[in-house]
């Protein structure tokens, strides 16, 4: 079962969004519970169980001179990194905070005139989906972070991984996509194994989209893309793909 915590000093709010979590829970029959629904960061703090995976509802602006929402998340993803922030204001834009306290954000919930439950609900739905997803193909995903949001992409959709030009970046290439992200080649390498080669130093291409090969002039092309071959990168191809293609 996945906990939800809810952290709100406005009654009337956290009661509206409690009441929508456990009614979204109750009709789709979600293995989730709420465990607590805190007027303040410390109340909260003090039911959170270190280490296991949760969901937070909260509040940005709580009326606390040593904790506002951010801060509260900044613990909380301390004791529980893999937990999913969800966080409640009444302003719109606050992705630039989160980047600022090195936080993700799953969502934003803005306060306004009207109800706030359904929104709250709504993203209940989105997060349960998301971790059914996470469950089910665990090793058919890659998992990356770029900004403030994490990102869950297919392996099958994955033509090669580039470095970038800034230091600790690496690009991911999908046929309709390019993402930066921290990383480097050489983890990436140990971590997916086989099914990706280590051409160049500069590119690490999964074996199954390489269309073609040219070792006369050190190219290769993935999904249409081309990717450069170096002299090590040509013995690993030669022993991957059975000689020159």
């Amino acid at each position: 079962m996945i906990e939800i915590y809810l952290c709100d000093d406005e009654d009337a709010v956290r009661h509206q969004i409690q009441k929508a979590l456990e009614w979204k829970i109750f009709v789709e029959n979600y293995d989730m519970k709420v465990v607590q629904s805190a007027a303040s960061a410390r109340e909260l703090l003090d039911a959170v169980e270190n280490g296991r995976r949760g969901i937070y509802f909260l509040d940005v602006e709580l009326k606390d001179e040593k904790w506002d929402g951010f801060r509260l998340g900044c613990e909380l993803r301390r004791r529980d990194p893999h937990g999913t922030l969800v966080y409640i204001t009444s302003y719109g834009d606050l992705a630039w905070r989160t980047f600022q306290y090195h936080l993700e954000a799953f969502d934003y919930i803005v306060k306004g005139p009207e109800p706030i439950g359904p929104a709250a609900a709504q993203c209940l739905e989105e997060i349960h989906a998301r971790l059914l997803e996470e469950h089910q193909n665990p090793a058919e995903m890659f998992t990356l972070r770029t900004g403030e949001m994490v990102r869950h992409v297919p392996l099958r959709d994955i033509l090669f991984f580039e470095t970038a030009s800034a230091p600790h970046h690496v690009f991911l290439h999908t046929s309709g996509s390019r993402m930066d992200f921290l990383g480097s080649l050489k983890e990436l390498e140990a971590q997916l194994g086989d099914s990706f080669i280590r051409t160049h130093r500069a590119y690490l291409v999964a074996a199954d989209k390489i269309e073609a090969v040219d070792l006369k002039h050190n190219k290769l092309w993935a999904g249409g893309r081309e990717c450069l071959i170096s002299r090590a990168g040509k013995a690993k191809l030669r022993k991957k793909l059975g000689g020159d293609r």
